[in-house]
């Protein structure tokens, strides 16, 4: 859960693969960490959306769905019930405290872009890389 945390959660194939039915891991998980499986995931996303918010310069919007969750409406519910703030009053409170922002562009590359979204490779966006380099019409 960790390593694919944007991911939605399959909570089936998380439990065969720990090799338990779906409610004795959900039992054992909470035994061991104190909370749900989808409680311990949604912690994890709003700890990474609290980084990109005091790192990068990027719409809550983008981050929301950056972090796992297909809902803003959700995401911002969670947010300030963890943090006390809303995303955008998280953001005015902590943006500038260590590092300088990451442009936005850059933070979308390194995530791979927003999910689901067909990507574009620069022969996609200009036309075929020979048609524009060959001098030739």
């Amino acid at each position: 859960m960790d390593r694919d945390w944007a991911e939605p959660l399959d909570l089936d194939a998380v439990a065969a693969h720990a090799g338990y039915s779906r409610f004795h891991f959900v039992r054992a998980f909470k035994a061991a960490y104190g909370e749900t499986p989808g409680q311990y995931l949604s912690r994890r996303r709003i700890e990474r959306a609290q980084e990109m918010l005091r790192t990068a310069d990027l719409t809550v919007t983008e981050i929301c769905a950056l972090v796992g969750f297909s809902s803003l409406g959700t995401f911002s519910t969670r947010f300030k019930r963890r943090s006390g703030l809303s995303p955008s009053e998280y953001r005015a409170r902590h943006v500038g405290r260590g590092a300088a922002l990451i442009p936005g562009c850059f933070a979308l590359l390194y995530a791979g872009g927003f999910p689901g979204r067909e990507q574009r490779g620069p022969a996609d966006a200009h036309g075929p890389v020979e048609q524009r380099n060959s001098g030739e019409a």
